[in-house]
């Protein structure tokens, strides 16, 4: 066990874990120095980004005012143009009387503004992604087709809702280029230009209306759609004052508004609306207008003039106020940069110094914790671990300082208390929980063992019942396995397994007395290549743990299906290799479980998977016996078993034994009243009559015949016979009489005549139990 594990050497992948978590962990000197880096490099990289945003912020606003005062007045003096000849081409289409004059002059007036317009576009930008940019390009695209709109309206081809539609596109264009002029990067220009951006959408929708009446022509009949259009355009025009315009402009600006909306033309304006929504005519095919209309031209000729003008001066009024803009951003950005630059020194003063102070007073604070935790506690840990007691000297006391580190130096000395009490709390527990359940495996173990004779008894008792007798060894199988698992109990509670044998085993034998451990046993082939016997100190051992593979072989393969155990010498010591076919187990899962059998794992691991003793405590045995134990797939599709016994344990030469030797053989104590019950139905012999071996096996005399078969005379048909008892001929000698103290006479049995009389023993019960089922059948 290590100094500061209470459940002995940690595994490779826990150790490396611990190595990375230390690796991991980093100095208390390297925080404080990242305390001091840190604010310092935010800092400085708050004032970088912050300046770099105030300086972006800058120039969009330049580049914006720039691109308004490049291209704004053309553009809007372009729209104005392109909204009267749209008018004038909606009256052409209607049949209302058009000079060629005043066509060629209209068209001559927006001809200009596309060149003032195209030469403003033209020039170069010094931004690489200019949203505004793109929607002029766009703009221009729409424009190169004015031409051919203009022929077909002076041919009337193409149809008057087309040309109009086309007008009303290429104005919708270049208002979305003044909506990216609103769209400036600072929120209160944002907010200022938004009512600009309204009062130019105002004036379409007031050139739309007056589209409409031209559209109606000499008659004054519109259709139903072009009057509900006209309808749409009136509410809108009016919401988009009242609601957009009025209430977000400047003092100045609402005053212009109310000055133009008390003039003459805007109260003829609203008269020749209110005349047309209310006074118009029903008639088939549309609505015809009111005379009232017939004063528009004049109407809309005096007040175009007017809201160009307040148009253009709040558009001016914006471009000056996001000129003034940048230049405030320019200033706060040269005091933010002084001002972060002088913060910036006195945070770096601030953490040196603070950083200093602070490893100065822990530098001693470390002295005196470090031996404690690398000396001190671990061997306290240690010795307590081993049961061994603790001079209370040793640990570290409170100094009682009223410090920062003083009451640091405290806390360590208390936790040592805790962490020492607790370690000694809990090997306390581990002993006295071992004991206990020790003393419960042992106690329901000597239950068992007389479970294990009863039934003996009771088999010599009604041998002659073949249904009773095989009942009850069915019972004393169970009782078997019962006893298996309490010893599992025994070992993983760090108990040992009582050995009574005094003599070695041969492996002919171990395997034997491994398989009659297993309920399966008759599945299990058993073949042993080399001649050599087992040290007595280590038979139960070895002999546990391979009845507990061979249980898990006989359990998870299929019941037809045979397991073989084999074992011969190798290099290493003795090899005992057992196979089974069981279902196909992944590459991940047999390193998994190997890894468990190679390093006894601990005990929090082994409550995470109780379902799993058998392998935990083949993992403990093999521990104790220092022996190898592997699981890979056999070449069948199941899984192989190997085991490799150290040859330590091993006895090459197995002592002779003559009829007639000086020294008759002590036999091995009763394992009824030891460790293990005989799994046989005879107990050892006590006379020279048919004896038993040193592993309690019975032994058939060399001249005693096989039972005779009574045949029943006459069927040929019949069922084969059963095998008839001799009476006092199927148990040993020493049960047919009372028993006595007599001295046990030498056992002459070869090991040969052993595996045969167990051979003959199994052949004769797998042939009574098939002639049941025949008679059965």
């Amino acid at each position: 066990m290590t100094s500061i594990d209470p459940e002995g050497p940690r595994p490779d992948g826990q150790r490396k874990t611990a190595r990375k978590r230390r690796r991991g962990a980093v100095r208390l000197r390297t925080l404080l120095i990242w305390l001091a880096v840190v604010p310092t490099v935010a800092m400085g990289a708050q004032g970088f980004f912050t300046a770099d945003r105030l300086l972006r912020q800058s120039a969009n606003l330049r580049a914006d005012v720039a691109d308004g005062e490049r291209i704004g007045t053309p553009l809007y003096e372009l729209m104005t143009a392109l909204q009267a000849e749209r008018s004038t081409a909606a009256a052409r289409w209607a049949g209302r009387p058009v000079s060629h004059t005043d066509l060629s002059s209209g068209r001559a007036d927006t001809d200009r503004a596309v060149a003032a317009f195209q030469q403003a576009a033209g020039a170069r930008d010094t931004r690489e992604d200019d949203r505004i940019d793109q929607h002029v390009r766009d703009a221009q695209k729409q424009l190169a087709q004015l031409d051919t709109y203009r022929e077909r309206t002076d041919v009337r081809s193409g149809g008057a809702d087309r040309t109009t539609a086309y007008y009303s596109g290429v104005i919708e264009q270049l208002i979305g280029v003044f909506g990216e002029f609103s769209n400036l990067d600072d929120a209160a220009l944002s907010q200022q230009s938004r009512p600009v951006l309204a009062l130019i959408e105002a004036a379409e929708v007031l050139a739309r209306e007056d589209t409409l009446l031209a559209a109606a022509g000499p008659t004054g009949k519109l259709s139903a759609a072009k009057f509900g259009e006209f309808t749409d355009a009136v509410g809108a025009q009016r919401f988009l004052y009242v609601s957009s315009i009025v209430p977000y402009l400047s003092e100045k600006g609402q005053q212009s508004v109310a000055q133009i909306q008390s003039s003459d033309a805007w109260k003829t304006k609203a008269r020749i609306e209110d005349a047309a929504l209310s006074d118009h005519q029903d008639v088939p095919g549309g609505v015809v207008l009111p005379r009232a209309t017939h004063d528009w031209p004049d109407m809309y000729a005096q007040l175009v003039p007017q809201l160009t003008t307040l148009n253009a001066d709040q558009l001016r009024t914006v471009i000056g106020n996001a000129e003034a803009t940048a230049e405030d951003l320019d200033g706060d950005l040269a005091w933010m940069v002084g001002i972060s630059a002088a913060a910036l020194l006195l945070v770096v003063a601030v953490a040196v110094f603070t950083t200093r102070t602070v490893l100065r007073r822990l530098a001693l604070l470390h002295e005196r914790t470090v031996t404690v935790a690398e000396e001190t506690l671990p061997e306290i840990v240690d010795r307590l671990q081993r049961g061994q007691g603790i001079d209370a000297d040793a640990l570290p006391t409170e100094s009682h300082e009223r410090d920062e580190v003083g009451r640091i130096s405290d806390a360590f000395a208390r936790s040592v208390a805790v962490s020492v009490d607790g370690h000694r709390q809990l090997a306390d527990e581990r002993r006295g929980f071992g004991m206990f359940a020790a003393g419960i495996a042992s106690r329901t173990g000597n239950l068992v063992s007389r479970q294990l004779g009863l039934t003996e008894e009771l088999q010599d008792t009604f041998g002659h019942d073949e249904a009773l007798l095989a009942e009850l060894m069915k019972s004393d199988q169970l009782t078997v396995g019962m006893r298996r698992q309490i010893e599992n109990l025994l070992i993983l509670a760090g108990g040992e397994i009582p050995d009574p044998h005094v003599e070695p085993m041969r492996v002919a034998d171990l395997l034997r007395e491994a398989a009659a451990e297993v309920e399966e046993f008759r599945r299990i082939e058993r073949i042993a290549l080399d001649e050599v016997s087992v040290e007595p100190r280590v038979i139960s051992e070895i002999s546990h743990l391979l009845a507990e593979l061979l249980d898990n072989a006989t359990r998870f393969s299929p019941p037809a299906s045979k397991v073989a155990i084999r074992a011969e010498l190798v290099t290493d010591g003795l090899s005992v290799e057992i196979e089974d076919r069981g279902p196909r187990v992944a590459a991940e899962r047999y390193e998994e479980m190997n890894g468990r059998l190679h390093a006894a794992p601990p005990y929090s691991v082994l409550a995470e998977n109780a379902h799993r003793l058998g392998l935990f405590v083949v993992g403990h045995l093999a521990d104790q016996l220092q022996a190898r134990v592997t699981l890979r797939r056999s070449t069948f599709g199941g899984t192989s078993a190997i085991v490799i016994i150290p040859a330590e344990h091993l006895v090459r030469g197995e002592p002779a034994s003559t009829p007639g030797a000086a020294a008759p053989r002590t036999p091995a104590p009763d394992r009824r009243e030891a460790r293990k019950p005989e799994l046989t139905l005879h107990p050892r012999p006590a006379t020279p009559a048919p004896t038993a071996t040193v592993a309690g096996l019975p032994r058939r005399q060399p001249s005693q015949a096989p039972a005779a078969v009574r045949t029943p005379p006459g069927d040929d048909a019949a069922p084969p016979p059963l095998p008839e008892r001799r009476p006092q001929t199927h148990i040993a000698q020493q049960l047919r009489e009372r028993r006595t103290s007599e001295p046990v006479s030498p056992d002459t049995a070869t090991p040969e005549e052993v595996a045969d009389a167990w051979a003959d023993y199994e052949q004769g019960t797998e042939t009574v139990e098939i002639e049941l089922r025949r008679d059965k059948s």
